[in-house]
């Protein structure tokens, strides 16, 4: 079956946005006088800022809450402009709506950033579903945030959607709601990680995911 609505992920495979996201991470992480080599840094990009920073305060929630804040508090005046479109990425997203595919976001940042993000970089109009984790709430990790945007889609046959991310959460996510996941290297995972999840397809660059969302 052709596949007719696409959901994307945004850190990783729409925006570049490491900088911002290591920034707030440094900047909460200095309230508790922490530091963290660059590698365990990079972790934090993708998954639920509440599961990336509950191990390094032993589940302690009121700490875990606190880091978030603190986060929050850096990334919503400064990080979240640090940030940039990969090369391409407007182009394709315009192929595929002229294509008539339905074009869907799927994010576990915050929902109102994500549409600061979107608004900010010009693309909002491309998506006609625009899902984001909440800030305060239960629907936090992809796996939440993609049946909340598949709901908002309509209940389109799983078999014709399509997630595109770039970490195993992606593809946990999608699996979980009954859809393939196309992996995109460009971003934070590694191939490993996305084979490890079961990733059904993967492409190496923003050209490359346009030609196979578009093939026949």
């Amino acid at each position: 079956m052709r596949i007719n609505h696409v959901f994307f992920d945004l850190d990783g495979t729409l925006t570049d946005s490491a900088e911002g996201i290591l920034n707030s991470v440094v900047h909460a992480l200095d309230y508790f006088n922490l530091q963290l080599p660059q590698e365990e840094l990079i972790s934090f990009i993708g998954p639920p800022l509440k599961d990336s920073f509950a191990p390094l305060f032993n589940n302690d929630q009121k700490m875990v809450e606190t880091a978030i804040a603190k986060y929050r508090e850096y990334f919503s005046h400064r990080g979240i402009f640090e940030n940039r479109l990969y090369p391409g990425v407007t182009h394709m997203l315009q192929a595929c709506s002229n294509a008539g595919l339905v074009l869907c976001l799927a994010t576990s940042k915050p929902e109102p950033f994500a549409l600061r993000i979107l608004e900010y970089f010009k693309i909002r109009h491309f998506f006609q579903v625009a899902a984001g984790a909440e800030l305060h709430g239960a629907r936090s990790d992809k796996t939440a945030v993609l049946y909340y945007a598949h709901a908002l889609a309509g209940h389109p046959q799983q078999a014709a959607c399509l997630m595109v991310g770039d970490r195993k959460h992606d593809v946990e996510g999608a699996h979980a709601v009954g859809m393939p996941c196309c992996g995109v290297l460009y971003g934070y995972g590694s191939q490993e990680e996305l084979i490890a999840a079961g990733v059904e397809s993967m492409c190496a660059t923003v050209e490359e995911l346009q030609e196979f969302l578009l093939q026949p």
